[in-house]
C-alpha cells in the first residue's frame, strides 16, 4: 500500500505465508507388489535418503501431467494418466506432496537422476531412511494396499 512501510504495518495483522510448493510423487508397484523408491542424490537436500520418485509441479501444469513428465525424466518409463490412482498426501509449511499409485507402465525402469533404485515390500518402506514427509505417504500407501483399495 502506498505510504505504508513495514515499520508502520499493523502488528496484529496476520502474516500470509508464500504459496506452498506442490510436489507429485509415484508409488510404482510391480507385479510382485513391491514399490519402487529412488535414493536422492548425495549432493541434494536429504541426500542419500530413499523417496518416492517425482518432483515439482510447474506453474500452470496439471499435477498428473507433472507426474508423468517427472517419471519419464527420472525413471525413463511412460505412465498413462488413466493408470494413476491418487492415494495420499502429506504437507508441511510451504510444501504439499500428492502421492499416486501406478501398476502399469511402458519401458524399463532405470535410475536416470537418483543415486540408485530399489524395489521394496511396502511393509518395509517405513524402516528406510526417508525425508520426513515420505513416512506418512508410506503409511497411507500401506493402508490402501492392505484394504485392496489400490
Amino acid at each position: 500500500m502506498p505510504g505504508v512501510s513495514a515499520d508502520s504495518a499493523d502488528p496484529a495483522a496476520p502474516v500470509v505465508p508464500p504459496a506452498a510448493i506442490l510436489v507429485v510423487a509415484l508409488a510404482l508397484l510391480d507385479d510382485r507388489g513391491r514399490v519402487c523408491l529412488q535414493q536422492r542424490p548425495y549432493d541434494k537436500q536429504h541426500g542419500g535418503l530413499w523417496e518416492f520418485p517425482g518432483g515439482k509441479v510447474e506453474p500452470g501444469e496439471h499435477p498428473e501431467a507433472a507426474l508423468r513428465r517427472e517419471i519419464d525424466e527420472e525413471l525413463g518409463v511412460v505412465v498413462a494418466q488413466d493408470d494413476l490412482s491418487p492415494c495420499g498426501f502429506a504437507a508441511s509449511p510451504g510444501l504439499v506432496i500428492l502421492l499416486y499409485a501406478c501398476r502399469r507402465w511402458r519401458g524399463e525402469v532405470a535410475c536416470l537422476e537418483g543415486e540408485s533404485l530399489g524395489w521394496f515390500d511396502p511393509a518395509a518402506v517405513p524402516q528406510l531412511a526417508m525425508p520426513p514427509l515420505d513416512y506418512p505417504l508410506a503409511a497411507q500407501l500401506q493402508n490402501l494396499l492392505a484394504t485392496g483399495a489400490i
